[in-house]
């Protein structure tokens, strides 16, 4: 069994990786099998966060997250999603590395943009002066 964060029961079938996961505003704790929450998809352990924070004693996990069982929770695909939950749980704090990796692709995509048009502008004016001479 596992305890995750999940869509509303009223998603019959939807799991965390779904698009209903995406579209609620709204999450419950749910301890499932852990063969029906992954539906046979791939899956692994990843405490990727060890090496930066020191990991809460397993039996103190353990106890939060039961205790947390059947609460409906604010969702937010950004800010309070699954692993926002789970980090929580593991070391008294909320991250998402998945978020934050978006986050920096997005501004250095922004900023590749930016210097395109820059340079764009940049070459059309030049043309334009030569054109003109």
């Amino acid at each position: 069994y596992v305890i995750h964060l999940a869509p509303p029961s009223e998603y019959p079938g939807a799991g965390s990786s779904s698009v209903f996961s995406v579209l609620s505003n709204s999450a419950e704790v749910k301890r499932e099998r852990l063969e029906d929450v992954v539906g046979g998809c791939c899956y692994r352990v990843n405490n990727s966060l060890d090496h930066e924070y020191q990991p809460r004693p397993v039996e103190v996990i353990i106890s939060s997250a039961k205790e947390m069982v059947g609460q409906k929770m604010k969702y937010s695909i950004v800010s309070r999603n699954c692993e926002h939950f789970v980090t929580q749980l593991r070391y008294g704090k909320s991250r998402c590395k998945q978020v934050e990796k978006a986050k920096v692709e997005v501004g250095v995509a922004t900023a590749l943009g930016i210097l395109v048009v820059a340079g764009c502008s940049f070459a059309i004016r030049r043309y334009q002066k030569k054109a003109t001479a």
